[in-house]
């Protein structure tokens, strides 16, 4: 009986270890419907955020604590029965050591999306087959985010996680939705994942892993070497936009990252920001009025 005591408390000793990846918020907005109030978006959300938040996505095991902050905004602008039109606003970060504050990595806007889905009907997500539009959209922004959550701490760290969502975007390339294909446009999932495995791209997840590890995370204890490794992920950021200018990948970057970067710049000690500014305009040029904020 002592033994079986001593044992209970050794295994309560032990730290709950959650196999999920992630932490994710579910929102849906179905005002243009004209029936926001229906049964079926409350359904909706629910199994959403149960789908993302308990599948296991990886082999790796995840403290509760280490679960990526994420979260997914459908905006569903028509239904008819099963068949559902919305765009998604996908968004992720992760937090930066010795402080509270959470650090952006995503921000995706998805245009293309049509599904079909029944209330109450179990998601599953199988690699190897397209059985649902929504959950294959919903598994490759998971696989996406997690990628580059492991760019943030680890030299492509997340190469194995764009080589699943690659897998999704083959598989479901044979169904007729958006999004899948080449042919769908330079702003699309495909478009996306390709160039987060093209060699052409292979800086990006340098300046990942400059920006974040070597860059925010010792802003507290050594700001002024924060800062200038930000800057030196900028000047790969840089390399990659001399080789293709405006690209959707850099965009999505700046979405997630403009207002990060004007107040990591904007206090603290001084470093040379005139050739940061002058690279942030050609790289962001619609975010100027952004970029001329940085003054420190």
């Amino acid at each position: 009986m002592r033994k079986l005591i001593v044992l209970i408390i050794l295994l309560s000793s032990i730290p709950v270890v959650s196999a999920q990846e992630l932490n994710a918020t579910v929102t849906i907005d179905a005002e243009q419907t004209g029936q926001p109030n229906a049964q079926v978006f409350r359904t909706m959300k629910q199994q959403l955020e149960e789908f993302l938040s308990t599948t296991q996505w990886t082999d790796k095991e995840y403290k509760n604590q280490e679960r990526i902050d994420c979260s997914f905004t459908l905006i569903v602008t028509e239904f008819d029965g099963d068949f559902f039109r919305a765009t998604l606003q996908v968004s992720a970060s992760r937090p930066v050591f010795n402080t509270t504050y959470d650090s952006p990595t995503y921000n995706y806007n998805d245009r293309q999306l049509t599904f079909t889905y029944k209330e109450f009907q179990p998601l599953v997500f199988n690699i190897n087959n397209f059985d649902s539009n929504l959950v294959s959209v919903l598994a490759y922004h998971a696989y996406t985010i997690i990628g580059l959550d492991a760019d943030t701490f680890a030299m492509e760290g997340g190469i194995p996680y764009f080589e699943t969502a690659r897998q999704i975007v083959n598989t479901a390339s044979s169904s007729n939705y958006l999004g899948w294909k080449a042919t769908d446009g330079t702003q699309s999932r495909y478009r996306f994942n390709d160039a987060l495995l093209s060699n052409v791209y292979s800086e990006f997840h340098v300046a990942m892993y400059k920006y974040h590890r070597l860059g925010m995370d010792l802003m507290t204890d050594k700001p002024k070497e924060g800062k200038a490794a930000i800057i030196s992920a900028m000047g790969h950021l840089k390399n990659i936009n001399d080789r293709r200018p405006n690209s959707f990948l850099l965009r999505t970057f700046f979405d997630a990252k403009a207002d990060e970067i004007v107040d990591v710049f904007s206090a603290g000690p001084k470093v040379d920001i005139v050739k940061l500014v002058e690279n942030l305009n050609r790289m962001a040029p619609t975010k100027r009025t952004l970029w001329s904020n940085i003054k420190f």
